[in-house]
């Protein structure tokens, strides 16, 4: 089956996506599902391909609206800022929410990170 819906990859010379680029693994999305439920529980297939479809296509539709307020505002990239604006503006606000603490602890944990990093570089030259 090929679509023409969301997604971004490896396309054709005609702009038409493939399924499998326009869809998340539906070994992630199986992995995913099974985390939440009991451990005896079963999923069938069909639930994984619907999920999969419903996944895929709610990433593509929040990443769309992100993608063109950038487009306004002349910018080339998406940002996580630009992610949560946009779950906000399209209704998901309790998800907006807890994208944006996210993306803060994200944020936080790059800066330490990227100090801890700095001090082991300059470590190693003085050891030098």
């Amino acid at each position: 089956m090929v679509d023409n819906i969301g997604g971004s990859g490896s396309s054709n010379n005609e702009g038409i996506i493939k399924e499998q680029d326009r869809l998340l693994p539906i070994a992630n999305v199986g992995r995913i599902m099974k985390q939440i439920l009991p451990q005896n529980a079963k999923i069938s297939k069909e639930a994984k391909e619907t999920m999969q479809e419903c996944v895929s296509e709610y990433i593509s539709f929040v990443t769309s609206e992100a993608s063109e307020k950038c487009r306004k505002e002349r910018r080339k990239t998406v940002n996580g800022d630009d992610i949560c604006w946009a779950l906000a503006t399209l209704g998901f606000d309790d998800y907006a929410e807890g994208m944006r603490r996210y993306l803060h602890r994200y944020r936080e944990l790059e800066v330490d990170n990227n100090n801890n990093n700095n001090n082991n570089n300059n470590n190693q030259e003085r050891g030098k």
